[in-house]
């Protein structure tokens, strides 16, 4: 899904280059609330996703000592950071245009630019939006969007898709504003429409932060991955019992996991490690995002090998 995700994010990347430029040109011509609010959206998401990129960069980098379980989370915080860039450039330069279009109104001139280019950036968006959502469904197990964003642990794909939805939406907002102005001469509902763009980018932007907050501060696996955990470590005859099972994503793929085991009587320790191992290997076989696994048995604690963990 990594590569997936670079793809999605190069391809939001490249659309919002294309057009932030262009909307912020006809936004100074037509003098349009609602068009230069769409300029500063554009700005943002091409910024957004600039870090992005940073973040899936830094997050390769190989685990060393001050950081044995690797830079996986470096994608939570640059995701976080974004978070806050959509509400102070996107939804802070939304408000301003639209109070100063209400406080100082003024006609909109040369729409049929303004149109233009919400067309083209419509189009631009939804192609984008269509690249996020085909790499993320790949992997989605239900029919419910906005749950698996919830529940999703790829904080590029996520970030992408909301994005482009508020972006998608917000070019409909401003069109409809520009049309009632134009329609009514009132310069209200261009205001207004550069208004509602910048509750959309205030709301999304604190929807990614607390989504972004809860893998930072260290966020479990998916119950669908612990079950399958649970009935692959129970499908051995020797383990008699799973006590507490931790785990936390250290990044979207790469799952640290720590689980408690009863093992039956009469093992040799030979034998028992011959156990662990097959356990381990069966885990990893179908939770390949499991990257490290440290497992207690019977009081004493056994650590797996991790060449991921420790850069070996």
């Amino acid at each position: 899904m990594v590569s997936g995700s670079k793809r999605a994010v190069y391809a939001a990347f490249i659309g919002n280059g294309t057009i932030a430029v262009i909307k912020f040109l006809v936004a100074l011509v037509s003098r349009s609330s609602a068009m230069m609010a769409e300029a500063f959206h554009s700005m943002a998401d091409m910024g957004n996703q600039a870090l992005l990129l940073l973040g899936i960069k830094r997050s390769h980098k190989p685990a060393d000592s001050e950081h044995p379980f690797g830079y996986g989370k470096e994608q939570y915080f640059w995701s976080f950071v974004v978070a806050n860039m959509i509400f102070l450039i996107g939804a802070v330069a939304s408000f301003y245009e639209g109070l100063k279009k209400l406080s100082h109104p003024h006609p909109i001139e040369r729409s049929y630019l303004i149109y233009t280019i919400l067309s083209l950036s419509f189009v631009i968006e939804t192609i984008s939006l269509t690249v996020a959502l085909k790499e993320f469904l790949k992997h989605g197990r239900s029919k419910n969007i906005l749950k698996e964003l919830q529940e999703s642990k790829n904080p590029n794909l996520m970030v992408v898709i909301v994005e482009d939805t508020a972006a998608v939406i917000s070019l409909m907002i401003a069109a409809t504003g520009v049309i009632f102005t134009e329609i009514t001469d009132i310069e209200t509902f261009d205001a207004a429409a550069s208004i509602i763009i910048g509750c959309i980018l205030a709301f999304i932007s604190f929807f990614l932060a607390n989504e972004m907050r809860k893998l930072l501060i260290g966020e479990s696996a998916s119950k669908r991955h612990l079950d399958t955990i649970r009935r692959v470590v129970l499908s051995f005859q020797e383990v008699k019992q799973i006590g507490k099972i931790y785990s936390m994503h250290m990044g979207p793929e790469d799952i640290l996991l720590a689980i408690d085991l009863d093992f039956v009587g009469n093992i040799q320790a030979d034998r028992l490690e011959i156990i662990v191992d097959k356990i381990e290997a069966h885990i990893k076989k179908e939770v390949p995002e499991v990257k490290q696994i440290f497992i207690e048995a019977d009081g004493e604690s056994v650590k797996f090998n991790s060449s991921k963990a420790f850069g070996d």
